[in-house]
């Protein structure tokens, strides 16, 4: 039984908590993702060149400090998962944004590349991967009803914010430094997560096993039939309660992890190069630098769309969607002409971004539940915000080899329509795990 906003109903003659509001829950969400914006790349990204000048470093210096930073924060990832199932997402997130801006406070008194190693690894583990991380799945844990869509407001409002970002950062620079521009941010990130912790539950959601579900007969009257609201099919067998361990043992949960990861390691390679890229392809500096806008718009408009129409996709096709959106933007890249062409280039790969954005979240909690979410995307994240370190680099590589980005574009397109592929072949968790359940006869 559900209450209206979602939340689980609570039996007669229990006193039950607090529920929190459906809205709450997801402006919480929306504004703790925004706040992550310095320690994400593109809040980072307008301090880089005025950071070589002061410090006296190389672009190569900066680039591998960066990416000591991000593996490090990627390798903290699931452990911080499974506290969030253990302790709340409330309690991860004020331990995470305490530190998230202590660092940031800390950067700006830094003279040298091994202190800004260090403010990379406190800003790329705390803001780009632990906030991130807790916001997202407490919103999964709290909300039951409409959970896609909740998701996608989520997603899409903390895109917006992250992507408004560069312009404030620049603006502070050029008014009073790096110095400022970090004590800045310190504090806003504070006024802005200290009060939205408030809107979170405060309780922990308690294991409850799932109900006994009679399989249906595989026909196509019945396949998109849903049990309960954002469920399409339910797993014939498989454990009562999903944990990180279970889950890693299903094809699904990797393909969900190969999909992640390739959309962030090719996104930020992208990202990374767009000003090289869209200028080779004949578009000046101004129009390079502003295809960002359209890519964030449907990327937006790609992640709404995704969460209210999550609870009748299959996240397998959703999967194969973002994952050939992907390689279309990949194989569109080398036809571009001038603006127009970027422009649609731009659109397509802001899609991809979008939906993939969307569809994680809500096809981890549709296969595993939500008792061991945040440890099961504690490991996936990891292994996406790793991703996301070796896409520069690895497109750098591929320019220096055959003189261009066209050669390393097409070849990266093979991973996403591998991808793709993989998703519609992988069986949804549970078909095969008849050894989980002879166990637990055997435990009974």
């Amino acid at each position: 039984m559900h209450a209206a906003n979602g939340t689980q109903a609570i039996p007669a003659g229990s006193r039950a908590p607090a529920r929190p509001s459906w809205w709450g829950v997801v402006a919480a969400g929306a504004l703790i993702s925004a706040a992550t914006a310095p320690g994400q790349t593109a809040g980072l990204s307008p301090l880089t060149d005025p950071l070589i000048q002061e410090l006296g470093i190389s672009r190569t210096d900066i680039s591998f400090s960066y990416l000591l930073g991000t593996l490090a924060g990627a390798l903290a990832l699931p452990f911080i998962g499974r506290g969030i199932d253990k302790w709340g997402a409330r309690k991860v997130i004020l331990v995470a944004v305490v530190v998230f801006a202590l660092g940031l406070l800390g950067l700006s008194f830094v003279s040298d590349i091994y202190g800004l190693t260090a403010g990379f690894v406190i800003l790329r583990m705390a803001g780009q991967g632990t906030l991130t991380l807790a916001a997202t799945t407490a919103v999964v844990k709290a909300i039951q009803y409409r959970r896609g869509l909740a998701i996608g407001l989520v997603s899409a409002i903390g895109s917006a914010g992250i992507s408004l970002t560069p312009i404030l950062v620049e603006r502070l620079v050029s008014t009073g430094g790096i110095a400022l521009a970090w004590r800045v941010q310190s504090i806003a990130v504070l006024v802005i997560v200290l009060p939205m912790i408030l809107l979170l539950p405060r309780h922990q959601n308690r294991p409850r096993p799932n109900p006994p579900v009679t399989p249906l007969p595989a026909t196509p009257a019945t396949s998109a039939l849903s049990v309960e609201p954002n469920v399409i099919e339910q797993p014939s067998t498989g454990p009562t309660v999903w944990t990180t361990k279970d889950a890693a043992r299903t094809q699904i949960f990797w393909v969900i992890a190969a999909a992640l990861a390739t959309t962030g390691m090719l996104s930020t390679a992208l990202a990374f190069h767009q000003v090289s890229i869209l200028t080779t392809q004949g578009l000046t500096t101004t129009e390079a630098a502003a295809n960002f806008i359209p890519q964030t718009i449907t990327a937006i408009l790609a992640t709404l769309i995704i969460g209210a129409v999550a609870h009748k996709l299959d996240p397998r096709y959703a999967l194969t969607g973002s994952m050939a959106l992907l390689a279309a933007a990949l194989c569109f890249l080398p036809l571009i002409t001038g603006f127009a062409l970027a422009v649609v280039y731009g659109l397509i790969l802001g899609a991809a971004s979008g939906a993939i954005r969307a569809i994680e979240p809500i096809a981890l909690a549709h296969y595993y539940g939500t008792e061991s979410i945040g440890g099961i995307r504690g490991v996936i994240t990891s292994i996406n915000v790793g991703s996301t370190a070796l896409g520069p680099i690895l497109f750098s590589l591929g320019r220096d080899l055959t003189g261009s980005y066209t050669a390393p574009s097409l070849i990266a397109a093979i991973i996403p329509v591998t991808v793709g592929v993989l998703a519609l072949l992988c069986p949804p968790p549970g078909r095969r795990n008849t050894g989980n359940r002879a166990r637990q006869k055997r435990r009974s």
